[in-house]
């Protein structure tokens, strides 16, 4: 008899797997997760096919049959259980706080940006404790921000972050040879990062760093720039937002279970489908500038990006950094443990963004180099003080970055993402630029000291950087 209940309840096991893999109708979003080795493989075979499975991913509203949800875990990127209780369902503040990853991403386009409404809450706290406040105090609300041409921004990164680390090696290689210190400056792609001092020990004095992390890393993505590849940021949302657990992170090698959350579905999201998520996004279209303007619009917008140059706002909203190479390989180098990296797999994959449709719409300098006109820096600057503090909204820090700093807000897109500030509570863009304070003071009181023509040309300027 025993053997009969335990045959049937395999067949049931294995027919509800059939059904969630063949039948369209099938309640289930993930299906079989795949692995990594079959990631790889299709993408060798048919690349489309692996995107294709990535833009499911990111449209399709997780079930409990895929293990949605997270009734004994926090939305703590290291792994942490809840001390007592369980969490519901869906909850606004601390998360789940949605089905798909498109409820939030979606405007104008999937992938795109989000109204107020689809603000999310960001707090070191929840790595102990659940919170139904939106009290500032218990936790940073934040706008949700596009993920369109994000591939570059980790390329940009992965470059800069390389181009650093040999500026460092070379200082000390020198502080070892001479027996003196030496004293290096930080500069890539245009953008400083400040100074490190190599002693003849070894030792890096990184007092004088700016905008960056000691470890000499680029983190391009989240607010604060604290999240390094999108595969890292993709993990942290799938389970912050989904209570879906990522094996690389959450299954049993790291947290010694296949059942971390405890919500009787083992194994989750396999690193497989984490790469076709990851690759989908990073396969994005970026931002374009809008060039089907009536004839009086045409003639503001250039009097417009004239006007916004001069009055230096693009010393931080840098117009074009140079991108060597549009191989995407995943995953990265620089993720920590518990993000899948390349020296955990024996083979990344590639992806060509120069095939992509889009590419063509890319400049090249001199060099051959691609230029990715993102209007940002990817480094971090202080931007309120005591006179301009509503960008400062925050109190609570983030991975140990200061409450009144923040990674420069890339800029492409900007007309099609309203509405602005971290929070998404400007309704303008003339109101975020008023906004600024800290190292942007100076061009912010020189746009309000502008013409009101002058200040209405830089708005149509900004307009024209556009999601299609």
């Amino acid at each position: 008899m025993r053997r009969v209940l335990l045959f049937l309840c395999l067949a049931v096991i294995a027919n509800t797997t059939a059904l969630a893999d063949d039948v369209p109708w099938a309640e289930s979003t993930v299906g079989k997760s795949w692995s990594y080795d079959e990631a790889l493989a299709v993408s060798k075979g048919d690349l489309q096919s692996l995107l294709d499975r990535g833009k499911h991913l990111f449209t399709s509203k997780f079930t409990d049959l895929d293990g949605g949800g997270r009734p004994k875990a926090t939305q703590a990127i290291v792994p942490t259980l809840r001390k007592r209780g369980e969490n519901p369902r869906f909850q606004r503040t601390s998360g789940p706080d949605s089905g798909a990853c498109s409820s939030c991403h979606n405007e104008p386009i999937t992938g795109g940006a989000g109204d107020f409404v689809a603000n999310v809450f960001v707090s070191e706290g929840f790595e102990s404790a659940n919170f139904d406040s939106i009290d500032a105090q218990f936790s940073n609300e934040r706008n949700t921000i596009t993920v369109t041409g994000d591939g570059l921004l980790e390329l940009l990164a992965r470059e800069m972050t390389a181009e650093l680390r040999l500026q460092r090696s070379a200082a000390l290689k020198q502080a070892h040879q001479t027996k003196q210190d030496v004293e290096v400056m930080l500069e890539t792609k245009g953008v400083s990062f400040g100074t490190l001092i190599a002693k003849p020990d070894g030792v890096v004095d990184v007092s004088k760093l700016q905008g960056i992390d000691t470890d000499l890393v680029l983190r391009p993505f989240s607010r604060k720039g604290v999240f390094t590849s999108l595969r890292q940021f993709t993990i942290n949302a799938l389970n912050a937002h989904h209570g879906m657990q990522a094996t690389e992170r959450f299954g049993v090698r790291w947290t010694g279970t296949h059942d971390f959350d405890g919500d009787g579905k083992p194994d989750e999201i396999n690193e497989g489908d984490v790469s076709a998520l990851t690759l989908w996004q990073a396969t994005l279209s970026p931002p374009v500038v809008r060039t089907d303007l009536p004839d009086n619009w045409k003639v503001a917008a250039a009097r417009g990006e004239t006007i916004f140059s001069a009055l230096g706002c693009n010393s931080c909203h840098m117009q074009n950094l140079p991108l060597k190479s549009l191989i995407f390989s995943e995953p990265g180098i620089y993720d920590a443990a518990g993000t899948l990296r390349a020296g955990d797999v024996g083979e990344t994959i590639k992806v060509d963004l120069a095939q992509r449709d889009w590419a063509s719409l890319l400049k090249r300098n001199d060099k051959g180099e691609w230029l990715v006109p993102l209007f940002g820096d990817l480094k971090r600057h202080v931007i309120v003080d005591e006179g301009a503090d509503q960008l400062g909204n925050e109190l609570m820090g983030q991975r140990f970055v200061e409450r009144d700093v923040f990674k420069t807000a890339e800029l492409w897109g900007v007309g099609s993402t309203a509405p602005y500030g971290h929070r998404g509570d400007i309704a303008t863009l003339d109101g975020v630029i008023r906004a600024h304070g800290g190292e942007a003071r100076d061009a912010r009181d020189a746009y309000i000291k502008a013409s009101d023509e002058a200040r209405s040309d830089i708005v149509a300027f900004l307009k024209t950087l556009v999601i299609k």
